[in-house]
């Protein structure tokens, strides 16, 4: 099955991934990726979804799904790293995965999210992602 970016939620406060269930009258209904409990977050919550995240790179940004194939490439089937390894191994990989980006603006907190989602994104849905101008263009018709 493939994975949807605009309906996978990272929302601040709380760990792990979400995926957007339904719209509710003051916010939003949605599943945790690992263990599908859902809860609901009100409109002063801040949810992004992973669609809409970038990261810097010498030549400006890099969306986050191309960040995802990029890693697999690298890694294989295997998952990434740990978010908690040295700070050295998550440099080094995303050396290796994405080799121009911006080391000025590209933190190491910011390396341990992204492998966080990734391997979440391993673990309980698909690093096959929809294509959203397909989807569009389907749409269209």
């Amino acid at each position: 099955m493939k994975t949807d970016l605009t309906k996978i939620l990272s929302i601040s406060g709380q760990s792990g991934l979400f995926r957007y269930v339904n719209q509710a009258r003051n916010g939003a209904i949605v599943e945790a990726l690992a263990d599908n409990k859902r809860s609901m977050f009100g409109m002063n919550s801040r949810i992004t979804t992973l669609e809409d995240i970038s990261i810097y790179t010498d030549e400006g940004e890099l969306k986050l799904r191309q960040v995802f194939l990029k890693l697999k490439e690298v890694l294989g089937d295997a998952e990434a790293p740990s978010p908690k390894s040295d700070p050295e191994v998550l440099k080094a990989l995303f050396g290796k995965a994405v080799p121009d980006y911006d080391r000025d603006r590209f933190y190491v907190s910011h390396m341990k999210k992204v492998v966080d989602w990734y391997n979440n994104l391993v673990r309980y849905a698909s690093l096959d992602f929809t294509d959203p101008e397909e989807e569009q263009e389907e749409a269209a018709e």
